[in-house]
């Protein structure tokens, strides 16, 4: 039985011409908080691109490498990027049996990558979430985006994140945000 860790909470949201991702700082291990300021988030591609993950953060490491990777050699193409990843993800033995999950964004495209092979790109095209506590994120990101039009994307995803850091235990409200423009 392999080791799990149960942390993080990363949202993102587009709209406008504007992406923001956002990530709590706890790591957690059973039932211990390991550390309260992690990040969880950064920006790609001379931050025209922006990542999150959640699950092991060695192996996230490894993921955002391989991704920017793909950005390098697809020149930002977002697109043709997450394809080219997710196909070398799923193809390859040890790729498939890292424990993540990934969301990567621009103004323009939204998408949530696994090790499954899977590109998601949500319903709606701008929000997303992912890890333990996306569903309360995910939950308060739609219902500000519904019923506070005026609210900027950048509190629109801070205040989602308090949301969720206030339900989930393995989530805090250590967060952080990252913004890119078209």
């Amino acid at each position: 039985m392999g080791i799990q860790l149960e942390a993080t909470t990363i949202l993102a949201y587009r709209r406008d011409g504007v992406g923001v991702i956002g990530g709590d700082g706890q790591v957690t291990f059973g039932n211990t908080i390991l550390k309260g300021n992690a990040t969880k988030i950064r920006t790609l591609y001379n931050g025209k691109v922006l990542g999150g993950f959640a699950g092991s953060t060695a192996d996230a490491f490894i993921l955002f490498e391989m991704f920017e990777d793909k950005l390098q050699s697809r020149k930002g193409d977002i697109v043709k990027s997450v394809i080219d990843f997710a196909k070398m993800w799923r193809k390859d033995r040890y790729l498939r049996r890292l424990e993540a999950m990934m969301i990567v964004l621009n103004p323009s495209h939204l998408f949530i990558l696994t090790g499954n092979g899977d590109v998601v790109e949500p319903e709606d095209k701008k929000i997303a979430a992912i890890g333990s506590g996306g569903n309360f994120a995910l939950s308060a990101a739609r219902a500000l985006d519904r019923f506070a039009p005026d609210i900027s994307p950048e509190k629109l995803v801070k205040e989602s994140l308090q949301i969720a850091g206030e339900l989930c235990i393995y989530t805090n409200t250590n967060i952080k945000i990252l913004t890119t423009k078209e």
